[in-house]
């Protein structure tokens, strides 16, 4: 039985699922059982409801484990973060002690312990310490930047650039630094289960690359086909990056400070012991882990962010949703339908081409048309089949990109567009016969013009595809309600034995 704390957070949202493919029987401890039952996996785990600072909770959650991951983390909890860390690792260290558990595996950050830390690199370091206290050996691999969609040192390089043509940096852009993919951090954490060595050993890892903040930032530009200028000067604090930092990404102030805090250090590996551990992993160079990311956003494929596990749990009545973050900005509108979720889906899955698009329609056809002049496909194109719909086939300016019957749509975008755009429709069945539909409209700008092209229209998106779903409601109940006047003729029949 493997424990993960963390579990609905970035790496150990990632992490579960991988466990699980390699056969191993999961256990998570979560404060909330609705985030958790929201993921894929939530069905073949074993879900604990509960706190770590509580100790009928941390015994509920360790009994029978022999391993357990910690992947906690207070940085959204305020400027005590620190101080929380340290007692809930500590409290985590003494629990695990007292359940017999054998070994505790730990993700913590890079830094030298000579050097003046930041106190987000002192608290990762202290939080090692604290778990080590309980007597059960502990794992903690040690890393700076993780590259990944979703990350929140990533996302944090990643708005500045697509936002800001010309950034005014402090000299912290020259800190050394070693990037790491967060398949390969993925890879560790799992490797060091059949690893028995990996016990009781902190654990350096980094990628191939050794680079600068500057390197990070001009690197996802050219990824990205932007130019950016960065105009280093010396009077720039931390403090005084942190407050911009804020203004231009989406990181509460409270994680920015601690964050850009952390940046004048520098965060490399300085001894090879992952290597003769784990001869078998080969990281990813920069510019290799940078494709994946790319590849992940130009596909809709985010499995995690770190926003994941900050903030309330999502309210179960609440209709509209306008997030951004893991490069997307997302608006997701939900609904309940009395009907079918096959009516649903046939009704969504008919949409475009002849039949039109439900609502507003005239407004899809002028987007068609300045599509045409702009040198794309507009609507033109059509679609295969009036009914039927299958992975690949064009639907006026859209590709559908993923679909499954009765469950889901996803439709990507190929009209001119400053960015990448998608629409999606999941169905959830109730037990009452009734469907819940979720539909998603996601941009992943590219640069300022991306994000000006979506703020500038989103009142007229928002009235346009709250349009779109009343009238998928409304076509999906007329489809599914008898016809006027009708019913069932059970009178009159000559049963017969």
């Amino acid at each position: 039985m493997i424990l993960v704390t963390g579990a609905t957070g970035y790496i150990g949202g990632r992490l579960v699922p991988r466990l699980i493919q390699d056969g191993h029987r999961v256990r998570v401890l979560v404060r909330s059982r609705a985030r958790a039952r929201a993921r894929s996996w939530s069905s073949r785990v074993e879900i604990v409801i509960g706190d770590v600072l509580s100790p009928h909770d941390l015994s509920k959650a360790l009994q029978g484990v022999q391993t357990a991951y910690y992947l906690i983390h207070s940085m959204t909890r305020g400027a005590s973060f620190g101080n929380l860390d340290a007692r809930a690792a500590r409290a985590f260290g003494l629990a695990a002690r007292d359940s017999g558990v054998q070994r505790i595996i730990y993700l913590g950050g890079l830094g030298q312990p000579a050097a003046e830390l930041s106190r987000h690199l002192r608290s990762r370091h202290e939080t090692g310490r604290a778990l080590r206290e309980g007597g059960v050996p502990v794992t903690e691999f040690r890393a700076a930047v993780i590259v990944g969609s979703g990350s929140i040192s990533f996302e944090m390089i990643r708005h500045l650039v697509e936002r800001l043509p010309v950034m005014v940096c402090p000299r912290w852009i020259y800190s050394r630094i070693q990037p790491i993919a967060v398949d390969d951090v993925l890879a560790y954490l799992v490797a060091s289960l059949e690893v028995s060595d990996s016990q009781g050993q902190i654990i350096e890892i980094g990628g191939r690359d050794v680079t600068t903040y500057r390197g990070l930032i001009l690197g996802y530009a050219a990824a990205r086909g932007l130019r950016r200028l960065l105009v280093p000067v010396p009077v720039l604090t931390p403090r005084l990056s942190s407050y911009w930092v804020h203004w231009i990404t989406p990181i509460p102030s409270g994680i920015t400070s601690a964050l850009v805090e952390g940046l004048r250090n520098d965060v490399v590996v300085t001894e090879p012991r992952a290597r003769k551990l784990f001869p078998h992993i080969e990281p990813l160079n920069f510019a290799s882990a940078l494709d994946r990311v790319m590849e992940d956003l130009d596909q809709g494929l985010i499995d995690t962010s770190w926003s994941d596990a900050a903030g309330p749990a999502p309210e179960p009545g609440r209709q509209v949703v306008l997030e951004s973050s893991r490069g997307l900005i997302v608006e997701r509108r939900g609904r309940r339908i009395a009907a079918p979720a096959a009516d649903v889906y046939r009704v969504i899955a008919g949409i475009g081409a002849a039949r039109g698009w439900y609502f507003a329609n005239w407004t899809w056809r002028i987007r068609g048309m300045l599509d045409r002049l702009l040198g794309g496909a507009g609507l033109r194109r059509g679609r295969r089949h009036p009914d039927d719909l299958r992975i690949g086939d064009a639907l006026d300016f859209w590709r559908v990109e993923d679909l499954e019957v009765d469950r889901r749509i996803r439709l990507r975008a190929e009209m001119k567009l400053p960015g990448r755009a998608w629409l999606q429709y999941r169905l959830t069945a109730a037990p009452d016969g009734s469907t819940h539909i979720d539909q998603a409209a996601a941009f992943s700008p590219k640069g300022l013009a991306g994000l000006l092209y979506w703020y500038a229209l989103y009142p007229v998106h928002a009235w346009i595809f709250d349009g779109l779903a009343t009238a998928i409601a409304k076509r999906a109940e007329r489809a599914a309600a008898p016809p006027a006047g009708f019913e069932p003729a059970t009178h009159g029949l000559e049963v017969r034995r």
